[in-house]
């Protein structure tokens, strides 16, 4: 009897480690490695889900990041001393700019980079402030909104990735990591005659005056609202115009890693968000990877310029395919 209770002590011993490695496999697995004919193999770190929730949620606690205030003073000390924490070489641009209504707003543009004198360059961005107003929502219309998908979520994936590229350098790429500011203070659509450019106004800054005199990149990605619940990106107009070709990479390396039911091949309108102006001015190729949903009130996320827009909008399981099919792309270029 007694052999016969050790036997099935060890029995439900090996259950029940064989699940909590399965569980722990989901979001601290190995790395992956991706095989390339005639090539030695490439290590892709693992993205961390927890990680980068954890980095939404930090930004979410300082409240709406709006520019001016003291939320958006905070966030930009966090981001900054946590993108050097990170191990990037930190730049900033500060300067003023004006909202559409002539309100005088202090733009905080932040820079983060690694391997600087690496001439083969991919440009990874975001924007961090969050929208002034819920203009999208029926209650309390004229408080700001937290901002959590929007604004939030590219964020946190790109904290992730930084992370990673710290304990994982790429020895012969440089990466520079951008969080754009003032993107999301656009005029509300009561507001007649107003300008398309009164959004994106770190991205159109940054385009005009860049960080370093004639910078370039071999492409970019832009990230925004990347954590909504079963999530569709769709390969976007300005996208598909100016950076076919890494569209084409981005969603054939979804598809590879089996989130081709996140990345969907349907080609949609183009939009006016940060990439346009990366694209247009300073000309680098820029795909934007953001949320499509025909059934919601303007083809964003339903939470979109919401209050809403909080941490119950972040899934775990969206952010793994954005942030684990960049840094697949990342790692193989």
């Amino acid at each position: 009897m007694a052999l016969l209770g050790i036997i099935k002590n060890s029995f439900y011993l090996i259950i029940l480690l064989f699940f909590w490695s399965c569980d722990n496999n989901n979001n601290n697995q190995a790395p992956i490695v991706k095989k390339q004919t005639n090539q030695k193999d490439i290590y892709v770190p693992n993205f961390d889900t927890d990680s980068a929730y954890f980095f939404v949620e930090q930004q979410v606690l300082f409240g709406p990041r709006v520019p001016n205030s003291n939320a958006h003073n905070e966030c930009f000390v966090f981001l900054k001393n946590k993108l050097k924490q990170l191990g990037a070489t930190v730049s900033t641009q500060i300067d003023y700019v004006e909202r559409f209504d002539g309100y005088r707003m202090k733009m905080k543009n932040i820079i983060a980079t690694y391997n600087p004198n690496s001439i083969k360059r991919i440009l990874l961005c975001a924007h961090w402030d969050s929208r002034y107003t819920a203009d999208n929502d029926t209650v309390d219309v004229d408080k700001p909104i937290l901002g959590a998908n929007d604004g939030g979520s590219g964020v946190g994936v790109l904290l992730e990735i930084a992370r990673q590229i710290q304990l994982h350098p790429i020895a012969d790429l440089g990466i520079d990591i951008i969080f754009f500011d003032v993107e999301d203070q656009g005029a509300p659509n009561n507001v007649l005659n107003a300008s398309p450019n009164s959004w994106c106004l770190g991205s159109q800054y940054w385009s005009l005056n860049p960080h370093i005199k004639n910078y370039f990149a071999d492409f970019g990605i832009l990230l925004d609202m990347v954590a909504g619940k079963d999530a569709k990106f769709t390969k976007e107009g300005v996208s598909v115009q100016f950076a076919s070709r890494f569209v084409d990479k981005i969603w054939d390396t979804a598809d590879e890693l089996g989130y081709s039911n996140f990345f969907s091949t349907r080609k949609t309108p183009p939009i006016i968000d940060d990439h346009l102006y990366i694209n247009n001015l300073i000309h680098i190729p820029t795909v934007n990877i953001v949320e499509f949903d025909e059934n919601s009130h303007n083809r964003f996320n339903k939470h979109h310029h919401k209050h809403s827009d909080d941490m119950t909008n972040i899934d775990k399981k969206t952010m793994k395919a954005v942030g684990q099919t960049v840094l697949n792309v990342i790692y193989t270029y």
